[in-house]
């Protein structure tokens, strides 16, 4: 009888589900245990335990795989953690939760420059509310081109017959290739792009006036007239249209979609600025004579 019922009991525990290696983690404790378990069994000796341990002996090796399968998955995990890491976004991307007071300025600040420059833009192109004006807003922004005054002044140097006349032609000459350089460098470092896509024309090539920021032509109108006012005798009328000629050249970017009004504002400030450091370094008329004697290739250093 014992032995019938031994081994009716083998082939039920044979057919039952639970006896299955998927299932094996469910009947039997961690590998620790059951190492610690089965080696007090196998010290203890016994005939009874004897159908136990060799059950015990099956399903280990399934319990086994199943651990050693997930020891051999965290790695894979670890690995695949470690590829993320790299793929986050930089902090400068990133959208800040709390920003400063600054930042919101700024950023305010700019939004309203955009939009309103965006607004203003009314001649940027033929189809825009005002394209019919665009020729005329295009000649008045030429005559604040940085090439336009550069010639126009060398042809005046060279009719000039006063020493007087000759220093004040020669300094601002002088001036004008200081703020074109200026600005272009400025330009170059920051890259600002315009309210408006649009490709830079012939004389913005030649002049190096690629980029937004600062607005060229506002530089070179106020640096102008400022320096017409302090230098030349004119009349209250006309002291009155220079300065609003300097106003009308600065917004005729800014209407053509060239500049933003930020860009015209720094323009001004920066063309008063070369106007202040052009009086510092201001150049004698010996001097003015002696770069125009090396223009003209007459110059002789012993007489």
């Amino acid at each position: 009888m014992p032995s019938s019922y031994n081994v009716r009991s083998r082939a039920r525990e044979r057919n039952s589900v639970l006896s299955r290696p998927e299932f094996m983690s469910l009947n039997h404790q961690p590998l620790r245990g059951s190492s610690g378990s089965s080696s007090s069994g196998g010290g203890g000796g016994g005939g009874g335990g004897g159908p136990s341990e060799s059950r015990g002996s099956v399903r280990r090796p399934g319990q086994n795989k199943h651990q050693t399968s997930q020891q051999s998955e965290e790695p894979t995990d670890s690995g695949s953690k470690d590829r993320r890491e790299p793929s986050r976004m930089p902090e400068e991307d990133c959208m800040q939760l709390n920003p400063s007071f600054k930042g919101i300025a700024m950023n305010s600040l700019l939004a309203i420059d955009i939009c309103l420059s965006k607004r203003m833009g009314v001649c940027a192109y033929t189809s825009s509310p005002w394209g019919g004006c665009r020729s005329m807003v295009t000649l008045l922004a030429l005559t604040g081109h940085g090439i336009t005054w550069i010639i126009g002044t060398i042809v005046c140097l060279t009719r000039s017959n006063t020493l007087a006349g000759q220093e004040v032609l020669v300094n601002l000459l002088l001036a004008l290739i200081l703020d074109v350089m200026t600005v272009a460098g400025v330009q170059r470092l920051v890259k600002r792009k315009g309210p408006w896509e649009m490709t830079p024309g012939f004389m913005d090539c030649v002049a190096m006036d690629f980029y937004s920021f600062p607005a060229a032509h506002a530089s070179r109108a106020a640096m102008v007239s400022k320096f017409l006012l302090s230098h030349l005798v004119l009349a209250v009328p006309l002291r009155i249209l220079l300065v609003l000629w300097a106003f009308l050249v600065g917004m005729s970017r800014v209407l053509l979609g060239k500049h933003h009004l930020t860009d015209m504002v720094c323009g001004f400030a920066l063309g008063m600025f070369h106007f202040s450091l052009m009086e510092t370094v201001w150049l004698s008329s010996s001097t003015c004579q002696t770069l125009i004697s090396i223009s003209t290739l007459s110059w002789s250093p012993f007489f």
